[in-house]
């Protein structure tokens, strides 16, 4: 019998350690890490410590909280880890961020307080599929994880909003839109699919068979790249504006 495919094509082997690491989605956790870095470089002025404290919020918030709850509702990942492991990492991670955001408060003024509210109860309510899925869409899936890692990083920076947050928050949207209209039928074909049986005709005639792995590469290729594209991106605007 064939070994039944990994469920993301970054996911480890089963088991210890490897759990974890499969559990942070590392390509999409750093993707959406950023997210924050971009929003922070638009900003008129960059300050160092708000960066690092933002990312390591957006870490502990997503990168951990995000992702336990998602694993503790269903196991899409498969891991090994104890569920109240994942109820706990969820909660502390969710304090943790908080609790930056608190301290944040201080610096950059109340304005940053609504994000720290809306924060939690986006990675909740899309995780947990709160209020009928509504948040579980794409829209959701976007907004949350791209559009408000922009904006929150910018207001961090500078107190305020403007156009360029707008916009580069409209494009951390856009972005994240298309991460999920690929990442959605991947995921189909990785955990829910048995086989897939098929065939193309071309126009010559010439008949391909046509397998999951036919269907599964272009859309994983392609979320690899657009990860990479991201990280190296949001890399460089950030030592653009600090070196």
């Amino acid at each position: 019998m064939a070994e039944a495919p990994r469920p993301a094509f970054y996911a480890a082997r089963r088991g210890g350690w490897r759990d974890w690491w499969t559990l942070l989605h590392p390509p999409y956790t750093a993707w959406h890490l950023s997210y924050v870095v971009l929003g922070a470089c638009l900003a008129p002025a960059v300050s160092v410590s708000r960066l690092v404290a933002t990312v390591l919020a957006f870490f502990l918030a997503v990168g951990l909280a995000a992702h336990a709850l998602d694993e503790l509702h269903g196991r899409p990942l498969r891991t090994a880890i104890p569920g109240r492991v994942l109820l706990g990492v969820s909660v502390l991670s969710l304090a943790g961020a908080v609790v930056l955001g608190v301290a944040g408060v201080e610096k950059v003024g109340v304005v940053l307080v609504p994000f720290i509210v809306v924060g939690p109860m986006l990675v909740v309510a899309y995780n947990a599929e709160l209020f009928g899925g509504v948040v579980h869409s794409d829209l959701g899936f976007a907004a949350a994880w791209g559009a408000f890692p922009v904006l929150t990083a910018y207001v961090a920076q500078a107190g305020t909003l403007d156009l360029a947050a707008v916009l580069g928050a409209a494009g951390a949207l856009a972005l994240a839109w298309a991460q999920r209209s690929l990442s959605t039928p991947a995921r189909l074909l990785r955990r829910s699919t048995r086989a897939v049986e098929g065939h193309l005709t071309l126009a010559d005639g010439e008949v391909r068979g046509l397998g999951r792995q036919d269907l599964l590469a272009p859309l994983e290729k392609a979320l690899r790249a657009m990860s990479w594209a991201t990280v190296t991106l949001a890399t460089g605007l950030a030592l653009a504006r600090l070196t």
